[in-house]
């Protein structure tokens, strides 16, 4: 996608923080973190949404990927005995603002159990 601000980030149009990247996926440094450690990870091939991702076989592949990846994200970051959270907001009404499948890796401090 053209105008896709992380399809931006991945073509390297844009600048960010990466904290890793391989063939199919990118982690960076989100711009407005909530906790210590913020960080997004994206397929770099464009899905709108989770759900869009999940319907076909080359979006769950992705998503495979994407999961391979994350030990090592965590690892980075230093997250791996401290514990984190993996968020994806699928939709407008669930709070995704990019339209390009992302996952929210957060933690670095004590988040409770409520998500709300």
């Amino acid at each position: 996608m053209d105008n896709c601000i992380f399809c931006k980030i991945v073509r390297g149009e844009i600048p960010s923080t990466k904290i890793y990247e391989d063939d199919n996926v990118l982690a960076f440094k989100d711009l407005h973190p909530v906790s210590p450690v913020h960080v997004l990870i994206i397929p770099k091939i464009h899905f709108a949404n989770l759900h869009v991702m999940s319907a076909s076989e080359e979006g769950l592949k992705a998503l495979g990927e994407i999961y391979r990846a994350l030990p090592e994200i965590v690892r980075l970051v230093g997250l791996e005995e401290k514990g984190f959270r993996l968020i994806n907001n699928c939709g407008a009404s669930a709070g995704q603002s990019v339209m390009h499948t992302h996952f929210h890796l957060i933690g670095g401090r004590s988040l409770g159990t409520r998500i709300l």
